[in-house]
């Protein structure tokens, strides 16, 4: 347990595991002292305001998704990340590493992609330098979690915003996908009031708490158009007289983030068949 000045080794009580209530990196607690170090106990957990089962940490308070010029981002994977993040009610960040190795193109086109969803978008260089100061005001007294697929550079964004010294990986020449380098999760603390939760790579992300039902509230550039098609519960897909298609149309919403939300809706839909 850390508090402001010191950090304390603690013990959960036995009460936590029966109930299944058990603590989780990000939690506050109360403590009750021991008479020696290491006999600290965890009294009680406060309530949380949110929770993730994968990675499992709790009280986040801004998701900083990452992704890289190389291995080259995945935008439905991404979309899946924002769609999670949403749903557990944090702010979104959304960070693209190694852009030295990106041409103008390529970041306007994610510009175009995620322009109309609100979400603060910073292109980063470990090597350059670029964007770091920007991360770091960003991330300033807030606990963030650093999300996204192995080999984007999420440990050396780490080392960059706090001097954390973690180990950072290769990518692959066989596949062009990073091999992982963190193996458990981590609330890390750094000068400037920044604290992040270091967390595994992801190879999936499962959204066992998201129905297809209210995925087209966790598109935020949808909700301006809600109300305004012809049937009342319209999930924007097969149905005639749809405001969210008409936008698609007009490029008022990327073609790539609605064909994000498609899949997704399918999948949750296909997952609650069986």
């Amino acid at each position: 347990m850390e508090t402001s000045d010191l950090i304390y080794e603690c013990k959960a009580k036995g009460r936590f595991r029966k109930s299944g209530h058990t603590p989780m990196v990000g939690d506050e607690v109360l403590v009750l002292p021991g008479s020696r170090e290491g006999e600290d106990v965890i009294r009680e957990i406060l309530p949380r305001i949110n929770e993730f089962v994968r990675p499992p940490v709790a009280n986040v308070e801004v998701s900083i998704i990452v992704a890289a010029a190389e291995p080259a981002p995945v935008f439905s994977f991404i979309d899946r990340l924002i769609v999670m993040a949403e749903k557990k009610e944090t702010e979104v960040l959304l960070v693209f590493n190694k852009c030295d190795l990106m041409e103008e193109e390529d970041r306007e086109r994610i510009r175009r992609i995620y322009r109309n969803t609100g979400y603060e978008l910073v292109f980063v260089s470990t090597i350059t330098g670029e964007g770091i100061d920007t991360l770091k005001k960003l991330a300033a007294h807030k606990k963030c979690m650093l999300a996204g697929a192995s080999g984007v550079g999420k440990s050396s964004i780490a080392n960059a915003l706090g001097e954390f010294r973690m180990e950072t990986g290769e990518i692959s020449r066989k596949t062009r996908r990073g091999r992982h380098t963190t193996r458990h999760v981590e609330l890390l603390s750094a000068d400037g009031g920044i604290r992040i939760f270091d967390t595994p790579g992801f190879t999936s992300y499962e959204m066992q708490d998201v129905t297809a039902e209210e995925l087209r509230y966790l598109y935020p550039e949808f909700e301006e158009y809600e109300g305004n098609c012809r049937f009342n519960g319209c999930m924007h897909l097969a149905e005639p007289d749809c405001a969210v298609k008409k936008a698609v149309e007009e490029g008022k919403i990327s073609a790539e983030r609605y064909d994000s939300y498609g899949k997704i809706y399918a999948e949750l839909k296909e997952r609650r068949s069986y």
